[in-house]
């Protein structure tokens, strides 16, 4: 029973990792749009209702310990979101193949009945 519970576990640790290879760049983070107004009491961002400016896309991410952004294109939006998502899925991949190796070796170092 525990070589099968053991195979078990070996065959789900090499599905998460061939789900690592299809990966492709990951990065932390998140991208926010904003519309902003201008300081130019007659422009249109200041109507009623106001037409703001934008929309902007703002990437941000924690660089030891600090918020770090930067302006991105609009045809760059995608790319990143995608990279944000990559990032994501690698953390559950990542903490699955943990649980996964937890398992193992508990089963490994179980003492004999």
């Amino acid at each position: 029973m525990a070589d099968d519970e053991l195979n078990q576990l070996n065959r789900r640790y090499r599905e998460l990792k061939k789900r690592l290879q299809d990966l492709g760049f990951a990065v932390a983070g998140s991208i926010t749009e904003r519309y902003t107004m201008c300081g130019k009491a007659t422009c249109r961002c200041h109507a009623d209702p106001p037409q703001r400016h934008g929309p902007y896309y703002q990437y941000s991410r924690k660089v030891a310990g600090k918020t770090v952004s930067r302006l991105i294109s609009a045809e760059q939006v995608d790319q990143y979101r995608q990279w944000i998502a990559n990032r994501r899925a690698l953390d559950e991949i990542t903490a699955e193949m943990d649980d996964v190796s937890h398992q193992a070796a508990e089963r490994l170092t179980a003492p004999a009945l």
